[in-house]
């Protein structure tokens, strides 16, 4: 095919000049993410980094130029495994694995890790694309399951209406971006509280003056000082990016109804109250046209919604006094959890925070609790749904009852991504922001996310029972924090970023 030298990118050249939609977009480009991840000549490249005058006589495949059996292998197997749930990041990880197999049909696991280190991926926690690894190579047929069910557990573990299928793995779960008119304006955030519009997405970055993030050198440290007290536990935590694959996105007709950015997944609640929806309606009845409105990796740094930062001390009889960044809705869950805290809250500059963010405060004083007491015990979350963890030799093993599960798999894939998100929130997860408020670490490498090399293993059970299925991986993920914090012992700072350069357990 013929694109124009133009185009820019390999990726801008598949996605709006050609209209392939597989390759996405997870780091605006930063060639961090392997979202974006062809074949050129048989070997996986990130699209969104290479020029496509590079690529000019070259051979390009994308997912949708794989083999239709290949295609169909992988999309079973990660459907039965419960290797995708959003879906956003696998097409660039099945195409990385298909270049692997390729190359070595027999990988074992430390090969199929080291493949995948080009690669993030937030909800899975990697296990489950091993699995997934393994059942293309082994060859093993697929199971029967009700997709129905799978999908209704998805919605509650996901808390925003979600798919199961084959389809998903494929990268079509519905994501905003993909479904947007290929004549459509584009806008992007233009640093001044507006929107910078062009004809297409380089020109509309090009408007705005976008400037490529960069990692920092300035370390993460908690925004708050301990309250004064005589305190036998006390914790801080630092700011914290929910680091969601897809970026917020949303197009609108004129007079129509915008397109969800929730797409196919809730971004952990990070996208709740995302600006682009109104932004796209807006923008498309001043101009009369169709307008995709697009965030950069740096636009959700700087605009999308935390955790609030918290520095907590507590007294031996359980009262203690937590100040937090102020965060509307955050009295009402100290107050129904631990009525005995007292609550301040503080104005401190840095990005928005949010109550949306998971298990926001009362994972917080749930380790704390864990502290006091010195070992972690079952978590009940305000869902219902008991959880329990413990961590020994490399290896997190997790029980949890959460009601009918419906559907084994996806309850377990998101219980897995729980436990790969408490780990990285306890060890190494953090974002640096400086005393005015600014946010330094822009790239989506710098955020602390955990590799698949880096996850240890995680098992897990799952208690059956016959009440109503609730929320299971929130329970699942301050249980994990909570054993991770006290096999630790109980770092009074987080991430426990000091015990991983010392060579502590991971």
């Amino acid at each position: 095919m013929v694109v124009p030298e133009a185009a820019g990118t390999l990726l801008d050249a598949l996605r709006d000049h050609l209209g392939v939609r597989s390759p996405k977009d997870g780091c605006s480009p930063q060639g961090q993410c392997g979202c974006c991840t062809v074949l050129v000549d048989g070997a996986p490249r990130v699209a969104c980094v290479t020029p496509v005058r590079r690529v000019a006589g070259r051979s390009v495949t994308t997912l949708d130029g794989l083999p239709a059996d290949q295609r169909a292998a992988w999309a079973d197997a990660f459907c039965a495994t419960g290797a995708s749930q959003c879906g956003f990041c696998t097409p660039g990880i099945i195409v990385r694995l298909a270049g692997l197999r390729a190359k070595d049909p027999q990988a074992d696991d430390a090969a199929v890790g080291r493949s995948l280190a080009a690669h993030l991926c937030r909800c899975t926690g990697w296990r489950t694309i091993h699995e997934a690894w393994a059942a293309v190579r082994d060859g093993r047929p697929k199971g029967s399951r009700d997709l129905e069910a799978a999908s209704r557990r998805a919605t509650i573990e996901g808390r925003t209406p979600q798919q199961v299928g084959h389809e998903v793995a494929l990268g079509e779960g519905g994501f905003a971006d993909d479904g947007a008119p290929a004549d459509a304006l584009v806008a992007v955030p233009d640093g001044q509280g507006g929107w910078a519009v062009g004809e297409t997405l380089a020109a509309a970055r090009a408007t705005a003056g976008k400037v490529q993030g960069r990692r920092t050198t300035v370390p993460v440290e908690p925004p708050l000082a301990l309250p004064d007290g005589d305190w036998a536990v006390t914790l801080r935590t630092s700011w914290v990016e929910p680091a969601y694959l897809e970026t917020d996105a949303s197009w609108c007709a004129p007079g129509r109804v915008p397109a969800s950015p929730l797409g196919n997944g809730g971004a952990f609640g990070g996208k709740v109250h995302s600006p682009v929806a109104d932004a796209a309606r807006l923008l498309a009845d001043a101009h009369g046209r169709a307008v995709r409105v697009l965030l950069s990796r740096e636009d959700t740094v700087r605009l999308g919604p935390k955790r609030p930062p918290i520095a907590v001390g507590m007294r031996s009889d359980g009262t203690g006094v937590l100040r937090a960044v102020r965060t509307p809705g955050l009295a009402d869950v100290v107050r129904a959890i631990a009525p005995t805290i007292t609550l301040e809250e503080v104005d401190v500059p840095g990005p928005p925070t949010s109550m949306d963010a998971r298990a926001a405060g009362w994972a917080e004083l749930a380790l704390l609790r864990a502290g006091l007491a010195g070992v972690a015990g079952a978590v009940r979350s305000p869902d219902g749904a008991v959880a329990e963890a413990s961590v020994a030799d490399g290896r997190i093993e997790v029980r949890v009852a959460c009601g009918d599960p419906l559907d084994e798999v996806v309850l377990r894939s998101y219980c897995i991504g729980a436990a790969h998100m408490a780990f990285g929130w306890v060890t190494s997860e953090g974002l640096a922001v400086d005393g005015d408020g600014a946010v330094h670490d822009l790239t989506i490498r710098s955020f602390g996310v955990v590799l698949a090399l880096d996850t240890p293993e995680i098992d897990v059970e799952i208690v059956h029972d016959d009440g109503p299925p609730v929320n299971g991986s929130d329970a699942v993920f301050v249980a994990v924090a909570t054993a991770l914090w006290v096999e630790r012992g109980c770092p009074p700072d987080l991430p426990d970023t000091v015990r991983a350069r010392r060579g502590g357990s991971r």
